[in-house]
């Protein structure tokens, strides 16, 4: 029984090698794909004044979150800069945004395949449970043989290890909208695609949301295994540290990535919950022209016993107050 053995791992290295001499070509341009995306974001990261960069950092997020949102940006990014870990930190910040948007770009379209069809979603979830349950370090042995040494294995790992939560979040956002509003639309003649494009998605964007959210920050858990396979950036940096038992080193790469951290999960989170300071200024400058346009010097909105904003106009509108009837 001990001499019992199935060569599972001998056939996966078959089938490997079998497919980079079968297409060798599509891996060199993938990998030249990757390259030229990360290479940009991080020569437009990295080229201009740091406080330049940061200025942009902050502009962002008072847009999106406010002033308290826009200091603690301010303040973190100008810690990295003070730690000299400013162009480490901005190559892992290029990397990371590379890698999340390939793989927001490839969840959001499987989630949606999913969430229509039951019989994709049950061929989509074993395989999801495997990527999830695999521990990262495994896709660096075959990344590193289709794509070389350098950053471009560092981003296939990342999109492998967080493409996960993406997809899943966009199925479940999709499938917990109310049947009833699908039906509407349905009853009103609406196509599919539109009653996807129209209901579905904007109902399920708080969830969507939350999945590229954690997409991010997937991404953002990788940086250090990345670094073991010449990603470089601050990954390299705590390697190099971990290697030569640099405590200094080692401490100020991880404080630049948890501060690299807060601000995409807070940015994210903000553009998921659609409260944005930006989002709320057009809100209201819309209630005002709607306001104006009813001819009403009256109030946009009014309270009633504490509940949320009313319309005027939509009040009006839906309770017509009825003319005294004449005997």
């Amino acid at each position: 029984m001990s001499d019992l053995r199935i060569p599972l791992g001998e056939w996966v290295e078959t089938i490997v090698r079998g497919i980079i001499a079968a297409v060798p070509g599509i891996f060199d341009g993938i990998r030249t794909g990757f390259l030229a995306f990360y290479e940009g974001l991080d020569w437009l990261l990295t080229t201009p004044p740091f406080w330049v960069v940061i200025a942009v950092f902050v502009l962002i997020a008072l847009a999106v979150k406010g002033w308290k949102f826009a200091l603690g940006t301010a303040v973190g990014f100008m810690l990295i800069v003070a730690v000299d870990q400013w162009t480490t930190a901005m190559e892992s910040l290029a990397l990371v945004v590379v890698a999340g948007v390939i793989a927001v770009a490839l969840a959001i379209p499987l989630g949606i395949l999913a969430a229509k069809s039951d019989v994709a979603s049950r061929i989509i979830r074993p395989v999801l449970d495997f990527m999830q349950t695999m521990p990262a370090f495994v896709y660096l042995i075959p990344a590193l043989i289709l794509f070389r040494v350098g950053v471009t294995p560092g981003i296939v790992a990342t999109i492998i290890f967080a493409l996960a939560p993406g997809v899943r979040l966009t199925e479940l956002g999709i499938r917990r909208v109310d049947s009833e509003v699908v039906e509407a639309g349905q009853a009103f003649g609406s196509s599919p695609g539109r009653i996807l494009r129209q209901i579905q998605l904007p109902l399920a964007m708080p969830t969507i949301m939350a999945g590229v959210n954690q997409v991010i920050m997937l991404a953002l858990s990788m940086v250090v295994i990345a670094g073991m396979v010449g990603a470089g950036g601050l990954g390299g940096q705590i390697v190099a540290s971990l290697n030569r038992i640099d405590i200094a080193l080692g401490f100020e790469a991880g404080l630049s990535v948890v501060i690299l951290a807060i601000f995409l999960d807070r940015l994210t989170a903000a553009l998921g919950a659609n409260q944005t300071v930006l989002g709320k200024l057009i809100d209201a400058a819309a209630k005002r022209r709607r306001a104006e346009r009813a001819g009403g010097s009256a109030p946009a909105d009014r309270v009633v016993d504490g509940e949320a904003p009313v319309d005027e106009v939509e009040v009006a509108t839906a309770s017509p107050r009825r003319a005294p009837t004449a005997f």
